[in-house]
């Protein structure tokens, strides 16, 4: 049974960036507002459940190249849509993570981050001006931009 991670983003901003969770599962409530996960890192399991409930609202996924998003759960009611910056093939759904999305979406817009596109996402925010700041400090490496920096040797 794995850890489920609770996220809610009522008329605000939420960024969870960088090696924040190892839980595999999510569930997000979103009212008017937006909320950012970052699922690159290593530590997190293969097959990822996130539960949207979002209304008015925007969520956007960093997550890896080869990374499969099935959405086939995800009720639409009113308008929305997915973006994402690079579609994934039939061959990335074998080799790399998948996310499945459930849940329902009303007036709304999920956003998935691949790649470089993730790594300038995560770069733009404060988190990472903090993250740059202490690793100058402590003689370390930002982790921020690129989550799978801390695992290495």
């Amino acid at each position: 049974m794995s850890l489920t991670e609770r996220i809610h983003c009522n008329h605000g901003l939420v960024k969870h960036l960088g090696s924040w969770t190892e839980a595999g599962r999510f569930a997000v409530k979103a009212r008017h507002g937006a909320a950012v996960l970052d699922l690159r890192s290593p530590g997190l399991p293969d097959d990822i459940e996130i539960h949207l409930d979002m209304d008015r609202a925007m969520v956007k996924l960093l997550v890896d190249d080869s990374t499969a998003i099935d959405h086939w759960n995800l009720r639409w009611t009113a308008r929305g849509k997915i973006k994402d910056s690079r579609p994934s093939s039939s061959s990335d759904k074998e080799t790399g993570r998948r996310i499945h999305l459930s849940g329902s979406a009303t007036n709304s817009e999920i956003r998935i981050h691949r790649g470089g596109i993730a790594i300038l996402s995560a770069m733009f925010s404060r988190a990472y001006v903090q993250d740059v700041r202490r690793a100058h400090e402590t003689g370390g490496v930002p982790t921020i931009d690129d989550p799978t920096r801390r695992h290495r040797s």
